[in-house]
């Protein structure tokens, strides 16, 4: 489908998907986001909801200015994926021991590493930029200086929530072929620098009269935009360099059960961040509020929920997008009202097949409580063409 224009804005706000089955709460939202001064045009991806202040699923071009909640707590989190040369058979049948052995690998939940991970020991891992890295870390925001040891333990692990490592085989076309896959993004660190710096923006004179205030801006020219924008960056690294860590102890898993294995180049894409984009010969700040850049070519990675698979995408850079896609299947019920509608036999039931955990700490997580992946892929055909479909045979979650 192409999109809907949302009517009664005054910056265009273009709509991937029925607008009148928009949640009331998220429609509000998209009609205060297009009043903004600042606001260029707004992407409404069709996996979009409610979100703080800004949508999930929202991708916003503003002029000179940049919210914070446009980009969400998790600065930088998204995906990444590698395709190997195993097929279905090489599988074991039971595949416990494959997933017990990547969550002794790779902490999950409020979990970190005894020890900081040393990129020099990780076999696979890109090496360069580490020590500069690290050193930039005593140029963020004051605030967050005590979290350093935290940030660094913290380096390669998963996290909770929807973030999960998967081993994956692909529907159709390579039929078989497994594909290993994970969701994370900056954990503690990039969390902490987001809300510091919210909080800073609501503070601000210029952002007494909006109409919801987590809309709060940073204006470009000044020391908080400047301070925001250092953290932001530095957090998005973070957040890219944590996946790269996790992917290459995953295949290192992989590779100690399956020694045979050969694996192609990493896919990897941010789905909250902010890029300096040019539309129509204007600069503009993009933020991608679970959002994906689809640029003409670009590889992206589109997960649904934990029962029912994934996509791996290419771009067909659609300017009225702003050249995006959604960044998954969006939930379409809250955690609360997920733990109150599912039981665990309905997980089970929802996860039959996938070996993953089937317990009450993640009901929350159910297929379920997401929208159905297949029609939110049918209307972002003029965003992207699938590459290839993917369906979870292990699934670890926090």
């Amino acid at each position: 489908m192409s999109f809907t224009p949302l009517p009664g804005t005054r910056a265009p706000v273009r709509v991937w998907t029925d607008p009148y089955a928009i949640e009331a709460q998220a429609l509000r939202q998209l009609r205060n986001i297009g009043a903004l001064p600042w606001v260029e045009g707004v992407a409404v991806m069709p996996d979009v909801h409610f979100g703080k202040g800004a949508t999930v699923g929202s991708v916003i071009a503003m002029r000179q200015a940049v919210s914070p909640a446009a980009v969400g707590v998790d600065i930088g989190c998204g995906m990444s994926a590698v395709r190997t040369s195993l097929t279905a058979s090489d599988l074991p049948d039971d595949l416990a021991p494959l997933r017990s052995a990547i969550e002794a690998a790779i902490p999950v939940g409020f979990a970190k590493h005894d020890r900081m991970v040393d990129p020099r020991r990780v076999r696979g891992l890109e090496q360069r930029g580490w020590d500069d890295f690290w050193g930039r870390f005593d140029d963020l925001d004051r605030r967050v200086r005590q979290l350093k040891d935290r940030a660094q333990h913290q380096m390669g692990t998963l996290g909770g929530g929807n973030h999960f490592i998967e081993v994956c085989l692909e529907q159709g076309g390579d039929e078989g072929r497994v594909w290993l896959m994970l969701h994370s993004g900056s954990r503690n660190i990039g969390k902490e620098l987001a809300e510091r710096h919210m909080a800073v923006a609501r503070g601000l004179p210029h952002n007494t009269d909006l109409p919801d205030r987590d809309l709060a801006v940073f204006l470009a020219g000044t020391p908080e935009m400047d301070a925001y924008r250092r953290d932001l960056w530095w957090a998005q690294e973070y957040a890219r360099r944590n996946r790269a860590v996790m992917l290459a102890l995953l295949c290192d898993v992989v590779r100690a059960h399956l020694p045979q294995v050969r694996y192609d180049e990493p896919i990897s894409c941010h789905h909250n961040y902010v890029a300096e984009e040019t539309y129509d010969g204007v600069e503009v700040l993009v933020t991608r509020k679970g959002a994906i850049r689809a640029g003409a070519g670009d590889l992206g990675i589109i997960p649904g929920s934990m029962g029912t698979g994934s996509y791996i995408v290419r771009g067909r850079g659609n300017p009225d997008a702003y050249c995006s896609a959604s960044h998954g299947a969006g939930r379409r019920m809250s955690r609360g009202q997920a733990k109150r509608t599912f039981t665990t036999e309905d997980l089970a039931a929802q996860t039959a097949g996938v070996e993953c955990r089937k317990d009450p700490g993640v009901v929350d997580e159910i297929p379920g409580a997401y929208k159905d992946i297949v029609e939110v892929m049918a209307q972002q055909e003029d965003l992207v063409d699938v590459v290839a479909h993917l369906k979870q045979v292990v699934c670890v979650k926090g």
